[in-house]
């Protein structure tokens, strides 16, 4: 005998683990996409070799502008009215979704013996290519929280299965890309072997040939297999494999896609989506006034402060990061799977995050893990001091879970806050305008992704760094300055976070439970979220 379904009062489906599968899913598929931000600077660094001060500018360009479009794409989709088959925002995410498909290979493309200026138009061609697919399937999908249930327990459960399928969908590229594209250089015996590893010309030009065809350490001839060390720092070389990286963001593409599929296919909407609106009354979306009124929205603003900390700090890291662990701690190729520590503390507070929020509130709890973090901050600013590599790593990794621990309460309530601060515009100003709010939340974040990384990257400059060495001719000063800009980073980060949410964000549980009540909200659901089943 077949099974009934069983359906709402409405009609719809009930809500379940379909839909929370189905949304993280969906974060999965934006970040098979968007954890390839960490790899463009590194790309066109170290393979590209854009001199650092013009990279800086371009990827601070291309950033505002999709900053800009963010809003803009938000207010198309509140103002959209027609009927489609499968839903206004599946059907925009689907859009989207296509784009990204070979969007993010775009930004890729291996041409390193390019006149500059082509590099340029590259440069900004692929990546406004790849950014406007991503707003097109982000915003609507970020929007789609409020609409899947108007249940806030329920969609603190979404929240939380979003920032599952976000960590998975960054922690799987994150480890396996550094892997597939770099490589450890060993010596093949060969009369022209300085050819074959790439060396960038200037760094061949400092350096004799006869360089790289014995130990710098030793002065004994290298033997076939040998680990060829740099002259500058002692250590192994890693170089970049750029060709690869352009076939690593196809396959991604696919896996995102796939994953889109998936989420559009499974998840019911049970909330009308024209209740998404960006003004009363009907009137033409106004910048000025939206800004305005989001200034005045603290909840919305503290979270988008508390977020632009992370992407500040941890983000704008990235490159930094890439290029330490090459050419001071000379494991490029495990990077990534030595930065996942730091994440894995996360999946920790997972089961148990119900009852922290319903015992101690979604502030409270995130205030908390700031201060861990800013602990872990403390901890990164003393690696830099200790001489021995191995000893530094060990303590460098202790602040990166540390760090991680602090930041695993704000991460899993994070989305949760902001649906929270939409509810809190609709109770202090009498609309609760979820696509502007969110694409606000999102243009503050976007413009701290492109204002991060393009002022590290003049930081590098000013710290020694020369794209035209490669990683293969950085001196070992300038290696560990890297370490020092890292730590940096993250402490900064913890700081804002800490601001964000501690002095700015408003809503505790006390103001949270007579807002829900006031606005007529289900508290109990909201005391209790279901945040794993």
């Amino acid at each position: 005998m077949k099974k009934e379904k069983s359906l709402d009062a409405n009609g719809h489906r009930k809500f379940g683990i379909r839909d929370k599968l189905a949304y993280a899913a969906g974060d999965i598929g934006c970040n098979m996409s968007f954890s390839l931000k960490n790899t463009v600077q590194t790309f066109w660094l170290v393979f590209m070799m854009l001199e650092t001060g013009l990279l800086s500018i371009l990827l601070l360009l291309v950033q505002i502008w999709d900053a800009v479009n963010d809003p803009l794409i938000g207010s198309l989709i509140d103002n959209d009215k027609r009927k489609y088959k499968m839903g206004k925002f599946k059907t925009y995410i689907l859009i989207g979704a296509c784009g990204l498909l070979v969007g993010g290979a775009a930004v890729f493309l291996p041409f390193p013996n390019a006149p500059v200026v082509l590099k340029a138009v590259l440069f900004i061609l692929g990546y406004i290519v790849w950014d406007a697919f991503y707003t097109v399937a982000n915003v609507p999908y970020g929007s789609m929280l409020s609409v899947v249930t108007e249940d806030v327990g329920e969609r603190a459960q979404l929240s939380t299965w979003r920032s599952i399928g976000s960590m998975i969908g960054n922690m799987l590229p994150s480890m396996i890309l550094p892997i597939l594209i770099w490589r450890k250089v060993t010596y093949d015996g060969t009369t022209d072997f300085l050819s074959k590893i790439e060396i960038p010309k200037d760094a061949a030009e400092k350096f004799s040939a006869e360089n790289f065809h014995s130990n710098p350490l030793t002065g004994e001839a290298y033997e076939i297999g040998d680990a060829v060390l740099s002259p500058l720092t002692g250590k192994q070389l890693e170089i970049l494999l750029g060709e690869r990286v352009f076939w690593a963001a196809l396959i991604m593409g696919v896996i995102g896609f796939m994953s889109f599929l998936f989420m559009l296919k499974t998840i019911t909407i049970r909330v009308d989506e024209n209740t998404v609106k960006t003004s009363e009354g009907g009137e033409k979306f106004n910048v000025i006034k939206a800004f305005g009124k989001f200034m005045k929205n603290r909840p919305a603003v503290g979270a988008t402060l508390a977020a632009m900390g992370m992407f500040l700090g941890m983000n704008a890291a990235s490159t930094a990061t890439t290029i330490m662990f090459a050419t001071y701690f000379n494991m490029a190729s495990l990077s990534g799977i030595v930065q996942m520590v730091g994440f894995l503390p996360m999946f920790l507070f997972m089961p148990f995050i119900t009852k922290i929020v319903k015992k101690f509130g979604k502030k409270e709890a995130s205030v908390f893990g700031t201060m861990v973090s800013l602990v872990g901050g403390v901890i990164m600013l003393i690696f830099p001091l200790i001489k021995d590599v191995t000893t530094a790593l060990i303590v460098y990794l202790l602040g990166l879970v540390v760090f991680g621990i602090g930041m695993g309460f704000y991460t899993c309530v994070s989305w949760a806050m902001m649906g929270d601060a939409i509810d809190y515009n609709e109770w202090k100003f009498g609309t609760r305008e979820e696509g502007t709010v969110y694409s606000l939340h999102s243009f503050f974040r976007k413009l701290a992704q492109g204002i991060g990384p393009s002022m590290v990257l003049l930081l590098m400059g000013w710290l020694g760094y020369q794209s035209s060495y490669g990683t293969i001719g950085q001196s070992a000063q300038t290696a560990h300055n890297m370490c020092w800009l890292v730590a940096g980073l993250y402490m900064f980060s913890a700081v804002l976070q800490f601001i964000g949410i501690a002095v700015i964000y408003n809503l505790d549980k006390k103001t949270l439970a007579q807002m829900n009540k006031d606005l007529g909200r289900d508290v109990a659901t909201e005391d209790t979220p279901d945040t794993v089943a």
